[in-house]
């Protein structure tokens, strides 16, 4: 059986894997992203503060993903709830760091200019700073999604969602007659999820970062 008549028999199971998979990562990145984002906010008036949060979640990333799904099974069981764990800790780095980045890089006369006028610090963080900071988290998000794509394939082992589950079917019947393909199905499908995701942070850009922004 050829690559596209597997996909034409499967596709149902397949659409639904890839729901799930990118289920997954969205909603991963959406705590992510407030996660980081809060500890951005946190953190980037003090040097050492900043350094902390960045270093902390940096050694997340040295910790392979296998290996931590794997500790996290006899805390939290199968499913949904490793998988979740891990992505969520796995995508604060990009955040964090680019958040950190952002919210330094604002003009200080900005600020001045805005706290002059009367504005109370809540106000000069969510009207000023977090709207000039936001190029820089935005490609955060970006580079946190693409590395969630992967990594949420490894979610297979503790029975997550996903196309992971493929993959891990085709390697473990390799040498049977459709193992290339099951591997294959869930490689590329996880590849255009990555790039449909991208494709719409592309548009998120165009729809909330302002022309003189991106100049």
């Amino acid at each position: 059986m050829s690559f596209w008549e597997y996909v034409g028999t499967r596709h149902a199971q397949l659409l639904t894997d890839a729901y799930q998979h990118a289920s997954a990562v969205f909603q991963c990145m959406v705590i992510a992203t407030l996660l980081g984002v809060f500890l951005g906010v946190v953190t980037y008036r003090s040097e050492w503060a900043g350094s902390l949060a960045t270093t902390t979640t940096a050694t997340v990333l040295t910790i392979p993903s296998l290996a931590l799904i794997g500790l996290l099974i006899p805390i939290v069981g199968l499913g949904v709830a490793p998988t979740v764990i891990a992505l969520t800790l796995y995508g604060l780095l990009p955040v964090v760091r680019n958040a950190i980045v952002g919210l330094r890089g604002v003009d200080p006369a900005l600020v001045d200019a805005a706290k002059g006028i009367g504005m109370s610090r809540a106000a000069r963080l969510f009207r000023v700073e977090l709207p000039l900071a936001w190029p820089p988290i935005l490609t955060g998000i970006r580079v946190a999604t693409q590395m969630l794509m992967g990594i949420a394939a490894i979610a297979a082992f503790a029975s997550g969602p996903g196309l992971g589950n493929e993959i891990f079917r085709g390697i473990a019947s390799l040498g049977s007659a459709n193992s290339l393909n099951q591997v294959l199905a869930g490689t590329v499908g996880i590849a255009v999820l990555a790039l449909l995701f991208d494709a719409a942070y592309v548009l998120i850009g165009r729809l909330t970062i302002s022309r003189g922004i991106r100049a």
